[in-house]
């Protein structure tokens, strides 16, 4: 009989995500271009291994069980740390990292980040870049769990999560704002918490995985009209179905054409600090498309353009002849 480690392999774990994917043993067959028995007595050899049920046969659907979904959360785990494995080697006779994933809080500037990518690219460098969206948690998440290189908008501590590094991109100010027609529009200042409680809340959701995630600024008992980002944040906001806060930079140009109204409030001041973070032990010589983000990330004039969204006129282009040793 074949053991665990015999049976869980990158094909076993890809052809059953197929079976979930499906909704049935035939539609996944036709798919891998097999029989029905054929997949039929994979799978059972695959539970048998496990001595565990991973798909609820009783209807003509295969419906995953708590264990089978657990597995292929599991698995895609193993398949990212897989990936992991392939780069580094590859990265060890180049220097360059074949791919090179970075997690941007919504806080960050989206311009100035393309704007970085734009130069980075410039390069011609042997690597594929890639930027994923997160909030709040989510971004530090993806760095520790390894599904990013680098996350730039962080603004939790990682605590005591292994070889994580981080430093400090700068503060960020946040302004409470309502459209004019909202009824917080005119309500007098500073407004406590108490009336703010009584009116909608438009908020971000956090993008972690594993577990419920984390809200910011909402009060106990506040109706929530939750979106995904922090533009459809804005575009709710500015439509009047909800206050909040935003980045004042975000904001300032719709308070200045009126079309949102900063309202003082009771509650202290919200400023929160940024950071950057990226795995890697203290003295490991980083990857070079690594070394080019972290060169970029201590200037000062990056920093403030990718937390205050005002693009700057000029960026450094030329890798450095001789990349500096952290």
């Amino acid at each position: 009989m074949q053991t665990p480690r015999d049976i869980l392999t990158p094909e076993t774990l890809s052809m059953l995500q197929a079976v979930a994917d499906g909704g049935s043993f035939a539609a996944a067959a036709r798919r891998l271009g097999l029989v029905p028995s054929a997949l039929t007595y994979r799978v059972r050899q695959v539970e048998d291994a496990l001595d565990v049920l991973l798909f609820d046969r009783s209807s003509r659907q295969a419906r995953l069980t708590e264990a089978g979904t657990e597995l292929l959360r599991e698995g895609e785990r193993l398949l990212q740390e897989v990936d992991a494995v392939a780069n580094r080697v590859k990265r060890v006779t180049t220097g360059w990292e074949p791919q090179f994933t970075i997690a941007a809080d919504g806080i960050v500037s989206r311009t100035v980040l393309l704007d970085l990518a734009e130069a980075f690219l410039a390069q011609n460098p042997p690597t594929r870049l890639r930027v994923r969206d997160e909030i709040l948690s989510g971004t530090l998440e993806a760095l520790v769990s390894g599904q990013a290189d680098l996350a730039i908008g962080v603004v939790f501590e990682s605590g005591t999560a292994a070889n994580i590094q981080s430093r400090a991109l700068g503060e960020m100010a946040f302004a409470y704002v309502v459209a004019p027609h909202h009824p917080l529009a005119q309500a007098p200042e500073p407004l406590c918490d108490q009336t703010i409680a009584r009116h909608r809340a438009v908020a971000v959701a956090d993008t972690v995985q594993r577990g419920a995630g984390i809200t910011v600024g909402l009060l106990k008992g506040q109706d929530v009209f939750t979106v995904s980002s922090l533009q459809e944040k804005l575009q709710a906001q500015l439509r009047g179905i909800g206050g909040g806060f935003l980045p004042e930079h975000m904001a300032r140009p719709y308070l200045t054409t009126g079309r949102l109204v900063a309202k003082a409030v009771e509650r202290p001041a919200r400023t929160i600090t940024v950071r950057y973070a990226w795995r890697g032990s203290v003295g490991q010589k980083p990857g070079r498309a690594l070394l080019w983000w972290l060169n970029r990330l201590e200037n000062r004039t990056t920093q403030i353009a990718l937390l205050q969204g005002q693009p700057f006129e000029s960026m450094p282009h030329a890798f450095p002849a001789e990349p500096e040793r952290r």
